[in-house]
């Protein structure tokens, strides 16, 4: 098992074994140079002529033939099997932003586990990167430059309530809980302020909202 954490002062790419496409991962990487892979998204990295800087995870995915291809030290194995291939990498990484592919579609299971890891680590500005979606876990304030008519979706994994500017149907005094009122659907009416009174929310918005995600977390 590992305890070292990655370190980097370029925002990292994060690719995990789930769908991910080719276009996604090179925009990822023109925004996010440094990539690292979860697990299995090694095969998909090197299917695409990507090499990662490290690979963290139990390495159950990762058959054989793949890992001898990859230099000494790439390889951070971590044992224990009480969380996620995306939550034992996103823990051992820090840089000023991550960008994860691979890690919605497919399974439903999987991405809602992913979605709750990015709560939970809400400390790591990450966003993950879908065919039509991009999710990051909400700051405690946000502002959005997004076209009017966008989709912008709020989903609550605790109980909140917040605050909105810019938003056709306004938030403010709203109770929020992943049992009883959510946010789908919402849409942009001119520039966003959101405020949050606790952890929890989800921020999705569509995938061509990327750079505003971005600049909302960064």
């Amino acid at each position: 098992m590992t305890d070292q954490i990655v370190h980097s002062s370029k925002s990292i790419t994060l690719l995990g074994g789930g769908e991910a496409r080719a276009a996604d991962l090179a925009e990822a990487l023109s925004l996010a140079p440094r990539l690292i892979c979860a697990d299995g998204g090694a095969v998909r990295a090197l299917e695409l002529g990507y090499e990662p800087d490290a690979v963290f995870g139990d390495l159950d995915s990762l058959p054989e033939d793949v890992a001898a291809r990859l230099p000494d030290g790439v390889l951070r194995r971590v044992e224990e099997q009480d969380s996620t291939d995306f939550d034992k990498t996103l823990r051992h990484v820090s840089a000023p932003l991550i960008l994860a592919a691979g890690f919605l579609g497919g399974r439903m299971d999987h991405a809602l586990a992913n979605c709750t890891i990015l709560v939970r680590r809400a400390d790591r500005p990450c966003i993950l990167i879908g065919s039509d979606d991009v999710i990051c876990a909400a700051r405690p304030e946000m502002a959005l430059n997004l076209p009017v008519g966008s989709r912008l979706s709020l989903f609550p994994l605790a109980p909140v309530s917040g605050f909105s500017e810019g938003l056709e149907w306004p938030i403010s005094g709203i109770g929020f809980s992943p049992d009883g009122r959510i946010g789908t659907s919402n849409r942009v009416t001119g520039p966003v302020r959101l405020a949050f009174d606790a952890p929890g929310m989800l921020l999705v918005l569509p995938r061509a909202a990327l750079g505003a995600m971005i600049a909302a977390i960064t």
